[in-house]
């Protein structure tokens, strides 16, 4: 992959905690319009890579670009470039939902603040709420508005750290949605997940992070082509909890 194609680069990546290696030699390279999917149990280092390639933490040692710019000698050329979503709602509860977006695309010097807002406020199905406080949001919708936060200015690399977290089945498919409109319309997005099956619908290029090093990087195919190839059954598919409850859901709305 050349200098140019690629968004984020790691290599070499040690990080450790006093008595706690955490990282012990990452390596990966993520290409420019393209989903990254960072997999791995609790505790593997996907929370401390992130904070690294964003200029939260330092490294001990190792390589790491991020949109051509070093995180730890030139942390505002990355900042001006990235945006991140953590894993816990950064939002302002005095203010309301539409302050909020309104507040962050001020500081991002947007040229039409008001109008950033609501075209987010409507994508993410929050415009009835967004003259309350967001204090008054339910944990999803104080998630939907982070996320929202997130987007504004079209960062060229959005950091994703388990975005949908306490989300219910509507607002992870709407959030799934936008991930993927973000890629297609050439933003680089890496995220961190515990739900395999979405990154199995958003990443084109899947990597698993175990005991401080990548153990498994590639497409979804080339994950599979891992394994012995799978025996051919016939057995009645039965539809998923997710899809049952957004078949009711649906059903009830449109009465």
């Amino acid at each position: 992959m050349s200098i140019h194609e690629t968004a984020i680069s790691v290599q070499n990546l040690h990080k450790s905690y006093p008595n706690l290696p955490v990282l012990t030699g990452v390596d990966f390279e993520v290409r420019r319009g393209t989903i990254f999917a960072l997999l791995g149990s609790n505790g593997s280092g996907k929370t401390t890579t992130i904070k690294i390639l964003s200029t939260l933490l330092r490294p001990d040692s190792g390589s790491v670009s991020v949109n051509g710019f070093d995180p730890a000698s030139q942390p505002d050329a990355v900042r001006r470039s990235i945006s991140l979503t953590g894993q816990f709602a950064a939002v302002d509860g005095v203010l309301t939902g539409r302050e909020n977006l309104i507040l962050i695309a001020k500081l991002r010097r947007l040229k039409q603040p008001s109008q950033s807002a609501d075209e987010l406020l409507e994508r993410f199905g929050l415009t009835e709420a967004s003259r309350r406080r967001a204090t008054s949001y339910s944990g999803g919708m104080r998630r939907r508005l982070d996320i929202a936060m997130s987007l504004i200015g079209r960062p060229d690399i959005l950091f994703l750290d388990e975005p949908t977290t306490g989300l219910d089945p509507e607002s992870r498919i709407k959030v799934r949605k936008v991930v993927k409109q973000l890629a297609d319309t050439g933003t680089t997005v890496l995220l961190t997940t515990q739900v395999l099956e979405e990154a199995e619908q958003l990443a084109d290029r899947i990597a698993i992070l175990h005991q401080g090093r990548i153990i498994a990087n590639g497409s979804l195919d080339e994950l599979k082509r891992m394994f012995p190839p799978a025996r051919t059954e016939y057995i009645e598919k039965q539809p998923t909890l997710e899809e049952i409850f957004l078949s009711i859901v649906g059903s009830k709305e449109a009465k």
